[in-house]
């Protein structure tokens, strides 16, 4: 079997209103993939930036797969939260990029968004705070559901990423 270690790291985000930011992380996959070693998901510290343009978690990721073939190639999916002075979360967006497909150091970008809500939501978050959510955040990286929302751009998700792809060949599996 095909065999995709994906080893880097959460640099941070930028582009959000406030900060105090941390992140919820995930990585989805469909079909024949297994994880051989390494967490499928986790969470990053909150940072509270002095410069208030960019929040810095390097947070790690080292996940090994393997598979048969490339149908439901990983996706990685993000929650970003900011925390306020009383310990409160409010979630500021969602977002999901593709893991490459190629061998070798990737950085990327992800862009997220959030809910736009009602009408009245929105008025009621000026004054009370907090932000329209996802009943099911699976909604997120499949896309059949994600067309029908109306959403707002947030802010960046900034991710460094080594690929290595072993035994693709052996196994007659093209990327």
């Amino acid at each position: 079997m095909g065999e995709v270690h994906v080893i880097g790291q959460i640099l941070g985000a930028s582009g959000f209103p406030d900060n105090s930011l941390f992140c919820k992380w995930g990585i989805h996959t469909e079909g024949a993939w297994k994880v051989l070693a390494g967490l499928r998901e986790g969470q990053t510290q909150v940072d509270n930036p002095q410069n208030r343009e960019e929040a810095y978690w390097c947070h790690p990721i080292d996940v090994h797969f393997t598979t048969k073939g490339i149908q439901g190639w990983p996706k990685m999916h993000f929650q970003v939260y900011h925390q306020d002075r009383f310990g409160r979360n409010e979630l500021y967006g969602y977002g999901f990029c593709h893991i490459p497909t190629s061998p070798g150091i990737h950085k990327i970008d992800c862009p997220t968004w959030q809910p736009s809500g009602t009408f009245f939501e929105s008025v009621s978050q000026q004054f009370l705070g907090g932000a329209a959510e996802l009943r099911n955040p699976d909604v997120v990286y499949s896309g059949s559901q994600r067309y029908k929302l109306t959403t707002v751009a947030t802010g960046r998700v900034h991710l460094q990423l080594g690929i290595i792809l072993r035994n693709f060949d052996k196994y007659g599996i093209e990327c």
